[in-house]
């Protein structure tokens, strides 16, 4: 009896997670399962700008994977992933507070606020990061709020 109960906890954890993985992947910005269109996360905050990660120097954290410009930038992922991800799933700060929508971003449009990294949408003469600091209170909370809407849904 004690095997089954076992078995069926066993079970229902890895049933649990591949469901928490599969979440993951469908709410976060991802080309091909990779985060932040390959740019390494890590960079960011050590290097205070974003450098390209590379294939060979990868990491695979709850079904997304992150690409590392080296490996003791990976080295400091695995000790803490949730420190480096991207807020919103890597998508559009400034939509996901403003709209609540999921938008495309360019990678070297980035801030880092309160120890945590935003990304935004920067292209024909739209920089969103410009918009978001004219009211990043109101946007920060509502965005938290909208991410949150999304990622129970």
């Amino acid at each position: 009896m004690k095997t089954r109960i076992f078995l069926w906890l066993l079970l229902a954890t890895v049933s649990l997670q591949a469901q928490s993985v599969s979440k993951r992947q469908q709410n976060f910005n991802l080309e091909n399962k990779v985060a932040l269109q390959g740019y390494d996360p890590v960079s960011y905050f050590a290097q205070k700008k974003p450098l390209r990660g590379k294939k060979e120097v990868a990491v695979q954290f709850e079904g997304v994977t992150y690409y590392f410009a080296n490996q003791n930038n990976k080295e400091i992922f695995i000790k803490n992933p949730q420190n480096y991800e991207p807020q919103y799933g890597g998508w559009c700060a400034y939509a996901m507070g403003s709209t609540g929508e999921k938008v495309e971003i360019d990678p070297e449009t980035f801030k880092i606020l309160d120890g945590k990294l935003y990304v935004f949408y920067n292209a024909y003469f739209n920089n969103t990061l410009k918009s978001w600091n004219k009211d990043e209170a109101r946007l920060k909370k509502q965005a938290d709020k909208n991410w949150q809407q999304i990622i129970k849904s």
